[in-house]
């Protein structure tokens, strides 16, 4: 059955796009490198723009595990979160619902949220009732469909929320190809297969796996990836990486670039140019993405004795938004002073500190990873002293202010998991899943609701809007009568707050091109002065 009967919906927030995503000049492990053969590490990042008045619309689709198993307590708390996503979403916004048990059913083709189409939906929701077996295979085919068939798909983005607190019973969900379509899964009790709902949103272009624990409020992790997906700016997002060549000499100081371990995107290296491009998906607003590469320097000192300034590779990003084709942005040099008597330090600065947090954050994903696989293995000692060691790991850091904070937030990280690798009982009921949402959220450098004590929550790669909506989630379990602001009520009150924001995007973007016109014009005129 085709399922190409999704409404026609509202025009997205448009405007323009320029400087949507902007690029950071590149960070470096160290200040200088040899003339003779030498590695140099550096951190390249992009960072979304923090205004949310242009943002692409939202297709999402539900599907929910109304399995007998969520009986009572859990399907009245997944109501109550799907409640509070109806009533965030706007015109602009399309949402599907799509349940499964013994099979799976579409309740709903995709809807424009205008207020008639919410009070329906709302009474979709009320008029769930649990029952049957848990196939979560059919249901996440069916969600697939409702997105694959649609009519209209200009500058919106195709998502879903996957729900189950059970063990799939029929066929193997992870077999399902979810094409470009981002799946945020979300694992409900002790009872649910996490390690399935963690592959399947891995599998998946920038999807992450949420744990729920039993007894905990399905709106509230609901309303994190809410508030990304309501601030998407831009689609397709690339970074690539191009080993420069001098022009004089036809000759590169850069042998290779290889991506460090510990960012989940897709990376491809063209065999002939070296040309190195990651695929990142979208971008919420304020959301960015640290890139870490390790370039091999060839030997030069046959051929030069004294220092000078390599360029090693150009770093260029690009995007689509509001429907309009890709838009390669200006492009960074990555670069350092080469000389016979190098340091080989770590550097000082605040920069290179940040690449050592960095680093130090993607060592720390992977000691969770290892801890995790003891832990399933039984080796529960083991686990706990991983976990130590990484803790042992982060205070030999020297960090400014920002990597203090991210530090700060890696040592709650690791308590958490400690505690919930004491004992085997208390792993099988909460540990594993908490493990599983920090290596997605790690992996993808987007925020992951790990279910550890909600009074401190770790907030990692969370945005602005996210923490907004958390407290507004919080308001409404204490009183869902009361009104919930609209995703453009929500833009509104952020322009209040900060009403340059509506236009700094632009301007940051157009003096940014001014200032490397001017550095261009001056490196011409400089060696006639």
């Amino acid at each position: 059955m085709a399922f190409n009967d999704d409404e026609t919906p509202s025009a997205s927030n448009t405007g323009r796009t320029k400087g949507l995503v902007t690029i950071k000049q590149a960070k470096y492990f160290k200040d200088d490198a040899a003339l003779t053969a030498d590695t140099v590490t550096a951190e390249v990042e992009i960072k979304a723009t923090s205004s949310t008045v242009v943002r692409e619309g939202l297709d999402l689709v539900a599907v929910l595990d109304v399995s007998g198993t969520m009986a009572e307590e859990k399907l009245e708390s997944m109501k109550k979160a799907m409640a509070f996503v109806i009533m965030k979403l706007t015109p602009v916004d399309r949402l599907s619902i799509v349940t499964f048990s013994d099979g799976a059913t579409r309740l709903n083709p995709l809807r424009s949220m205008t207020t008639d189409a919410q009070n329906d939906l709302k009474a979709l929701v009320d008029g769930l009732e649990a029952r049957g077996a848990t196939n979560v295979k059919a249901g996440l085919e069916t969600g697939l469909a409702v997105l694959a068939d649609r009519v209209h798909t200009k500058a919106r983005t195709a998502n879903i929320f996957l729900m189950s607190d059970g063990h799939q019973n029929a066929g193997d969900a992870r077999q399902v190809n979810p094409g470009q379509v981002t799946i945020y899964s979300f694992g409900f009790g002790q009872h649910s297969d996490h390690q399935l709902m963690s592959d399947i949103a891995k599998k998946s272009p920038g999807g992450t796996f949420s744990s729920v624990p039993d007894g905990s409020k399905v709106s509230i992790p609901f309303s994190q990836l809410l508030g990304g997906l309501l601030t998407v700016v831009a689609q397709d997002v690339e970074l690539t990486l191009t080993p420069k060549t001098d022009e004089v000499t036809g000759e590169r100081d850069v042998d290779t670039i290889v991506v460090a371990p510990g960012t989940d995107y897709k990376t491809t290296t063209d065999a002939t140019t070296g040309v190195v491009t990651i695929t990142f998906g979208t971008l919420f607003a304020d959301e960015r993405r640290q890139v870490v590469v390790t370039l091999t320097l060839k030997d030069v000192s046959a051929t030069n004795s004294e220092e000078y300034d390599a360029t090693l590779a150009e770093a260029q990003h690009s995007y689509t938004a509001q429907g309009r084709p890709r838009d390669p942005q200006v492009p960074q040099n990555i670069q350092i002073k080469r000389t016979p008597t190098p340091s080989q330090a770590p550097g000082a600065s605040s920069k290179a500190r940040q690449v050592q947090a960095e680093i130090a954050r993607r060592q720390h994903a992977e000691a969770i990873k290892q801890a995790r696989l003891l832990a399933d293995d039984g080796l529960l000692d083991d686990a706990r002293s991983k976990l130590v060691d990484a803790q042992k790991a982060l205070d030999s850091i020297v960090l400014d202010d920002g990597g203090k904070k991210l530090v700060s937030s890696l040592r709650a990280e690791l308590a958490q998991l400690i505690k919930l690798m004491e004992t085997k009982e208390i792993y099988e009921a909460q540990g594993r899943a908490y493990a599983l949402a920090s290596e997605t959220s790690h992996g993808r450098q987007r925020y992951s609701a790990r279910g550890g004590d909600e009074d401190s929550d770790v907030r990692l790669f969370a945005t602005p809007r996210m923490d907004t909506y958390r407290e507004q989630a919080k308001n409404f379990e204490k009183d869902p009568t009361a009104p919930v602001p609209t995703a453009d009520e929500d833009v509104k009150q952020e322009i209040l707050a900060n009403p340059i924001s509506a236009v700094s995007t632009e301007l940051a973007y157009y003096l940014r091109r001014a200032i490397e016109a001017l550095q261009a014009i001056e490196k011409i005129v400089a060696p006639s002065t």
